[in-house]
């Protein structure tokens, strides 16, 4: 909580506060879905939040309108749009040189009061007295400073989730509540993606082929079309938090006003009533189902790669697209060949005659069996080309790579009296061949 005391100070610049109030805050935490045949959704719930608001001295008789540039008949869009603008503009952290405090928190307490339908309209109608926070009305409610002196502690509302949408893009809807008012968005939302495991075998990495999975995925419901309601039934907006489906609570303190925001507990923060939820899904508007999906596998591929299947993860909320499913490819080893790319390799057995005086030889590869012709004098280990023999490149079907062959020579390890005898005769010609040179 002091690191959220501090954030909040450099923040908003507040560097004359007169008191900051601890409080604790919710935080939600989102749970993305993964897994081969896995997935889960949450049914509407409460999700609880909590903002906090400081009491800092605004400066009365300020217009409002003015002190952000607008006009009487501005747009609630223009007055947002104003009050990014200047709140970048007299930020304390982008004035080191001057002190913009005070006109900082009047753009504050300006915004606050006049993007809030029921504030703008009492204030144009009477003023600050008429929202309760001048001099006049704070005196006269007996609300005085906490350092001593009527009238001079003036609760002015900061709603640092504003703050935090206008330098941050957005960040204050999850640690700090939201403004005041503020709806949770219930539009249709992309659903989940969904993560499968396939094995293959050597052929159908080399040259694809057409794989049928079994997956379990959240379908949009047939009835309700996703919105959880039973089709005919009536929907109207919530009473208790005016459809925004957060309900405010103030405390006035001596050091300050203090609002707290909360999911509406009649709604569960949806801002809506139903009269009676969809049977066939329970009002989640998705039902879970087994499918079985034609996955085709590209020639080519190798361990690890991955495939995307568009559309068949699970169901959106709210009738949203479905999310992807994505394939993770795993490669049966092979007993008879290696894989690289597109090279394959293989190894290929000889006598020790052939390796001598040559041979034509029959191999396996990967689409049947070729004959090599082994070259007289061959070493064991010399590898032999086959060109194009390999895999297809993948994204290429019509390139192939190269097949290796490495030669293994057998040595015999037991001869017969004539093999041997023969051997010898060899060895002593060998042996007369090597004196004639160099006797």
């Amino acid at each position: 909580m002091v690191k959220f005391q501090a954030i909040a100070v450099a923040i908003l610049g507040l560097h004359h506060a007169q008191a900051f109030v601890s409080s604790p805050a919710r935080r939600s935490v989102s749970k993305v879905v993964g897994g081969p045949s896995t997935s889960s959704i949450t049914s509407p719930s409460t999700q609880q939040s909590s903002a906090l608001f400081m009491s800092t001295r605004p400066q009365t008789g300020k217009d409002f309108y003015a002190v952000l540039g607008v006009s009487r008949t501005a747009s609630l869009s223009d007055i947002k749009s104003a009050y990014r603008k200047l709140a970048k503009q007299y930020h304390p952290d982008a004035n080191p040189d001057e002190d913009t405090t005070q006109q900082f928190q009047d753009i504050n307490r300006a915004y606050e009061v006049l993007k809030d339908p029921d504030l703008k309209k009492k204030y144009d109608m009477f003023g600050e007295q008429g929202i309760g926070t001048s001099a006049a009305s704070d005196a006269a409610g007996g609300y005085g400073s906490p350092f001593g002196g009527p009238g001079a502690g003036f609760g002015q509302e900061v709603d640092l989730g504003d703050i935090f949408d206008t330098f941050f893009g957005g960040g204050g809807g999850g640690g700090v509540g939201g403004g005041r008012g503020r709806r949770a968005a219930r539009g249709p939302v992309v659903g989940d993606d969904l993560r499968f495991d396939l094995e293959v075998d050597f052929k159908t990495a080399v040259f694809g082929g057409v794989e049928k999975v079994r997956i379990r995925h959240l379908e949009t419901c047939d009835s309700c079309t996703g919105s959880g309601v039973k089709p005919g039934s009536k929907v109207s907006t919530c009473t208790n938090c005016g459809g925004s489906g957060v309900t405010l609570q103030v405390t006035r303190t001596p050091l300050g006003n203090f609002q707290t925001q909360q999911t509406c507990p009649t709604c569960r923060g949806t801002g809506q009533i139903v009269e009676e939820y969809c049977g066939t899904c329970s009002g989640k508007g998705v039902n879970q189902k087994t499918k079985q999906v034609k996955v085709t596998v590209p020639a080519g591929i190798e361990d690890g790669n991955k495939l995307r299947v568009r559309g068949e993860g699970d169901a959106g909320p709210n009738g949203g697209p479905a999310g992807d499913l994505y394939i993770f490819l795993k490669v049966k080893p092979d007993p008879n060949f290696r894989r690289e790319g597109p090279e394959i390799y293989s190894d290929a057995t000889i006598s020790y005659t052939d390796a001598i005086l040559g041979a034509s030889l029959k191999t396996k590869v990967v689409d049947g069996e070729v004959t090599i012709k082994v070259p007289p004098g061959t070493q064991p280990g010399q590898v032999m080309r086959l060109k194009g023999n390999g895999a297809p490149r993948l994204g290429n079907s019509d390139v192939r790579g190269d097949h290796y062959v490495t030669m293994n020579v057998e040595i015999p390890k037991k001869l017969s009296k004539e093999e041997e005898d023969l051997v010898q005769q060899l060895k002593e010609l060998q042996d007369k061949k090597k004196g004639g040179i160099f006797g």
